[in-house]
């Protein structure tokens, strides 16, 4: 049985890396056996209006996160935490800590709402990270000795391009293009390996409704057979790099692994469109050939 772990953390310090970015560190006990590892995804639970806490339902005695996950969605609709994806930005486990960096969104939902009050002392779930989502090994072991690893993506894509990219053991070649609002946002990214990184400027246009990220993309010069791409953004822009990669440039689905982290005009809580589903069985078929 593959077990989910469920732990309550709580906030030890708060600062804007950048004007558009939250970092928030969470402490606790239940850090203690936390095992890091880049681009490592968890669902935060964010309380209700009123509560101090969010109210999660226990673990299963086995470790099933199926049954745990059907009893949090019978919680009533007003007790029910929020439940939003996001990667770890960093762990220094000699400190029991991990950060989390919360973009600021015009559109915030409550995680962002939550997270522009937050104060030191104040708790919210965690689930995961459990080996029934993680990659089964790192994307940079996927790459050849003179291959290249392809990231893009916005800034709710920088925590797990930035710990990629500092996972990158030295001489591994890797080139970013990632977009933010201005040079303000642009982050500090410490590597061994052989990185470039474009950072493209939006300037004053809507998050997800530009176009900078695939001109840049189809710009861009690599050995198709000997690259790896990451791509991950808003959602529709993502089918769109990825269709260029596969379509225009010759990858292979399996070297592309994708991901909308977000969608223009919808939240996390709403129903699956139908390129959503596809999504998803496209990720399903480029795992079945892996």
């Amino acid at each position: 049985m593959t077990e989910l772990p469920v732990r309550f953390i709580q906030v030890v310090g708060c600062h804007q890396p950048t004007p558009r970015t939250i970092r928030i560190t969470f402490g606790g006990s239940d850090l203690a056996d936390f095992v890091f590892a880049p681009d490592q995804q968890v669902k935060l639970c964010f309380p209700r209006a009123g509560d101090s806490a969010p109210r999660l339902p226990a673990p299963t005695p086995d470790g099933d996160p199926l049954p745990w996950y059907q009893a949090y969605l019978a919680l009533p609709e007003q007790e029910r935490p929020w439940m939003r994806s996001y990667t770890v930005r960093a762990h220094r486990a000699e400190q029991g800590v991990i950060d989390v960096d919360f973009a600021l969104r015009p559109d915030a939902g409550p995680a962002t709402r939550w997270a522009r009050t937050a104060r030191i002392g104040a708790v919210i779930g965690m689930v995961g990270p459990s080996p029934l989502f993680a990659r089964a090994r790192p994307i940079s072991a996927s790459i050849d000795v003179d291959g290249l690893l392809l990231l893009v993506g916005d800034e709710s894509a920088l925590p797990g391009i930035g710990t990629m990219i500092e996972s990158l053991p030295a001489q591994t070649r890797a080139l970013a293009l990632i977009e933010v609002a201005d040079p303000a946002d642009e982050q500090r990214l410490a590597t061994r390996g052989e990185v470039t990184v474009r950072w493209l400027h939006r300037a004053e246009t809507r998050p997800g409704t530009g176009d900078l990220l695939l001109p840049a993309l189809r710009a861009a010069e690599f050995a198709p057979e000997r690259t790896v791409a990451w791509l991950a953004a808003e959602a529709a822009t993502v089918r769109r790099l990825r269709r260029h990669l596969v379509a225009d440039r010759g990858l292979s689905g399996r070297c592309v692994e994708f991901a909308g982290y977000w969608r223009l005009g919808r939240t996390q809580d709403d129903a699956p469109t139908a390129g959503d589903l596809a999504d998803a069985r496209q990720r399903a078929a480029d795992m079945a050939t892996a």
